[in-house]
């Protein structure tokens, strides 16, 4: 029977293994590890990886006679090396002997990894080894893995090697192989005592400095035998060797804690120091693993969305995904993440795909924090603001006003967007053009006004997200232009978010004009804008003119553009993706399913046919249908009667028919946003879309991707899917807005919300909504459902009735 709380794998395979090893990682938000086994080295078949947050370092590759310049989350020294042998035979690799017994589990309610292996060698000894992993979710500079070897039927001597490893690279990504690769350079290894040996490097290009200590202890049978240790130190790596005498039936026990410091750390003196005392003074395993688990217990508390089927299977693998995705999302951005100035990556801290950069992913991740540790939001939202002057750089260099924030960011904020991109299907280096996604800075306003709503965190909206909002809108401003024939503003030159669209057919420049998606944001951001304006506390409000020079002829402009952004119409109705999309070819879709089975990136296909999907209308992922992802049907129509266009509710549904069989699905955002938008319409086919989007990162859809790093846009949006799009959650209008409309499947909805100091306990089932307030040091607030409003205070349950749409406040 599936444990819907363990990723259980019971038989080893090296192809799978990398992609196990990225849904496996163990990370807090301050740094993750692969779940490579503690013996593995980077080779073919593992790829072992550390990835700190925001621990990033550039550096310069020679591509077709010109220097480029990448930024890369570089792979930290491997602290799991721990390795053991029979004398005279190598190291142990599970390819050299006979697996009798195997198994890996991912225990996510206690956020450990297990694994254990029983082999046979080639004397026919047999061996059981027993792995404990963790990366501490309450101390964020620790880990530790205890490792216990049983010899069943022999005795003898057995050496052991305990190490940290700083002479690794950059290789987890094969489409970046042949890109300068190394990033590490070594400063110090120390051997500081009998059981502690210390490493410290750093990042040759952003001058981090990154220290480990570890900790090797070893037990036979509960005692501590003398063993004499011997040091193997080279510039980057630093090792102990030491032989023990195995008993058949007796165990080994080797308990490694690891302390992880870098020269960025607050209230830290220097960070070598730091790692060699806190992993002197640091507690046993099995201490650190009572206050780790302590810590991921009070967090599913208020992540956990728990559901049941109508009719329930076997073996809840949904239920089990689910709580995959909720452990990942958790463990890229946490309590130890509010330290930090970091943003979070589109990938996780899981590997190096993307490069650790982040995206407009955000747009997917931030509800899960925003209803339950909105404290996470606003510093992934700070992260933002102190790149506001990189990206009011950005926007002068390129001749506008404003803040124009990159596509790709890092470190500082600068555009990260690499500007060659290896299509492996035919091996040729091409331009990317991805950086004209200028939308993504829609997407910030977004998450700052979504935000605010959840929390009305007046402070933040005062002191940081109202300039961000009004440096945006100041940019969008300056990148319209007026068409006075049509008596309308245009936007020239940029990209949607479809991606396949880069051009229009023999352009001789990149960019399309009047992307509906883009277009519909931007007017939304100037409406945005002027009611911050108008809720600002005055004082602050006079300030922030004051500061940006700001002007009200600027204020009138931005009134004047919110109501006159052109959109595109074509077939009855239909919205243009861009301007000239009908002009586009159909695309043969069932011809090259046949030709090539899977299409999702079918750019790259065409790219390999030197062909272009500029020519077809072929969509890799949803582009206007993000409109109905993220607005509801009153709010667009809200958003289209300021502009001066009718929107009917017919819209969406045509809309939604006529994109979705033009899509590809090249991304795997896209089957969320499929199955979002048809959550009204077609419950059934929402509910199968769902449980696609479900697989594609444990069944690694895309065919090799996961193992680079899992996507973490993805995950969230399928707990999107279920917590808000089923629920019909929205915070908007100082009201907490629920239109349940559970598929057929669910009976039962059960999760958490923090909202406004409010934590509420909500139970949704086909027929009725309850809400009940726990503690609250906030004002009544309010809830909303269909056209009725009720008031709610701490300690009251609301019930309604979504049949006869009754309802009842009680004690």
């Amino acid at each position: 029977m599936m444990s819907v709380w363990s990723l259980v794998y019971t038989e080893f395979d090296p192809e799978e293994e990398k992609l196990r090893e990225a849904l496996c990682t163990l990370g807090n938000g301050y740094f993750a590890t692969r779940g490579a086994a503690f013996h593995a080295r980077a080779r073919e078949t593992h790829y072992p990886g550390t990835y700190l947050a925001g621990g990033y370092n550039r550096l310069k590759t020679r591509i077709k006679d010109r220097d480029i310049e990448n930024e890369d989350l570089v792979n930290m020294p491997n602290w799991l090396c721990l390795s053991f042998r029979y004398p005279g035979m190598d190291w142990f690799d599970l390819k050299n002997v006979e697996i009798l017994d195997y198994r890996q589990e991912l225990n996510m309610k206690e956020g450990l990894l297990l694994r254990r292996i029983r082999f046979q060698d080639a004397k026919g000894q047999r061996t059981v080894v027993n792995e404990r992993r963790m990366v501490h979710m309450s101390d964020s500079h620790m880990a530790a893995l205890k490792v216990t070897f049983t010899p069943e039927n022999w005795s003898g001597e057995i050496e052991f090697c305990t190490a940290l490893d700083g002479t690794i690279v950059n290789d987890g990504v094969e489409r970046y192989q042949g890109l300068s690769n190394v990033h590490l350079e070594p400063l110090e290894t120390m051997e500081t005592d009998s059981e502690i040996i210390y490493l410290k490097v750093r990042t040759n290009q952003s001058k981090l400095t990154i220290a480990q200590a570890a900790r090797t202890s070893i037990r036979c049978n509960g005692d501590q035998p003398e063993v004499k240790r011997k040091a193997i130190q080279r510039p980057g790596y630093i090792a102990q060797h030491f032989k023990l005498k195995a008993k058949k039936g007796s165990d080994i026990c080797l308990e490694k804690i690891v302390a992880l410091y870098t020269s960025k750390d607050t209230a830290s003196a220097e960070c070598g120091l730091e790692a060699s005392n806190r992993v002197r003074q640091a507690n046993g395993f099995d201490e650190l693993l009572n206050n780790h688990i302590l810590a991921w217990k009070h967090l599913w508390r208020r992540f956990s969305v728990e559901y049941e089927e109508n009719e329930p299977p076997s073996e809840d693998r949904t239920g089990m995904i689910l709580h995959l995705h909720t452990f990942h999302l958790i463990q890229t951005a946490s309590i130890s993440t509010l330290d930090l100035d970091v943003g979070v990556p589109a990938r996780g801290w899981h590997g190096e795909a993307y490069r650790g950069h982040i995206f407009w992913d955000e747009l997917f991740i931030f509800p899960s924090f925003n209803l339950r540790i909105p404290e996470i939001t606003r510093t992934l939202l700070m992260y933002r603001y102190r790149r506001l002057n990189k990206a009011r750089d950005a926007a002068r260099e390129a001749g506008f006003k404003g803040a124009m924030y990159p596509w790709q960011s890092g470190s500082n904020g600068r555009e990260e967007t690499q500007k060659m991109h290896l299509n492996p299907e035919s091996g040729r280096w091409i331009p990317d053009n991805s950086r004209n996604q200028r939308h993504v800075n829609a997407a910030i306003v977004y998450n700052i006004c979504k935000y605010y709503q959840a929390t009305r965190d007046m402070e933040f909206l005062s002191f940081y997200g109202a300039e961000m909002v009004l440096e945006i809108a100041r940019f969008w401003a300056d990148i319209t232009s007026y068409n006075s024939e049509l008596d309308r503003y245009e936007i020239h030159g940029v990209m949607g978010p479809d991606e396949y669209h880069e051009a229009y057919p023999d352009a001789g420049e990149p960019g399309l004009s009047n992307n509906a998606y883009t277009n519909v944001m931007v007017a939304w951001v100037f409406m945005e804008a002027l009611e911050i304006l108008d809720i600002l506390p005055e004082d602050r409000k006079n300030e922030i003119f004051e500061m940006l020079s700001l002007r009200e002829e600027e204020i009138k402009h931005w009134k004047d553009i919110s109501r006159k952004m052109r959109l595109c119409f074509h077939d009855d109705g239909i919205i243009s993706q861009f301007e000239g999309y009908d002009q586009l070819e159909e695309f043969d879709w069932e011809g090259y399913r046949e030709k090539y089975g899977d299409i999702q990136r079918l750019d790259r296909i065409l790219e390999a046919e030197d062909d272009t999907p500029d020519r077809y209308k072929a969509s890799k992922q949803a582009d206007v249908l993000m409109l109905f992802y993220l607005f509801s049907a009153d709010e667009l129509r809200k958003i289209f009667k300021h502009l001066g266009y009718s929107f009917e509710y017919e819209t969406i549904p045509k809309n939604i028919d006529y994109y979705i069989r033009r899509t590809s699905h090249g991304s795997t955002l896209s089957w969320i946003v499929h199955s979002w938008v048809l959550a009204r319409s077609d419950r059934a086919r929402s509910w199968e879309l769902f449980e696609k989007s479900l697989e594609s990162d444990i069944s690694d859809i895309q065919g090799g991707t996961t193992a680079e790093g899992i996507h973490l846009g993805a995950m969230a949006g399928c707990l999107n899917i279920l917590q808000i799009c089923y629920t019909g959650l929205e915070t908007r209008g100082d009201v907490l807005w629920f239109s349940p409309c559970l598929p057929e499947e669910l009976g039962r909805l059960n999760m958490q919300v923090h909202y406004r100091g409010h934590n509420l306990s909500t139970e949704i089932l086909q027929d009725k909504l309850r809400i009940t307030t726990c503690r609250a040091v906030e004002k009544p607030i309010k809830i909303g459902y269909k056209e009725d409003i009720y008031e709610l205070e701490q300690g009251k349950t609301l019930e309604i009735n979504l049949v006869k749409q009754k309802h009842a406040c009680k004690d």
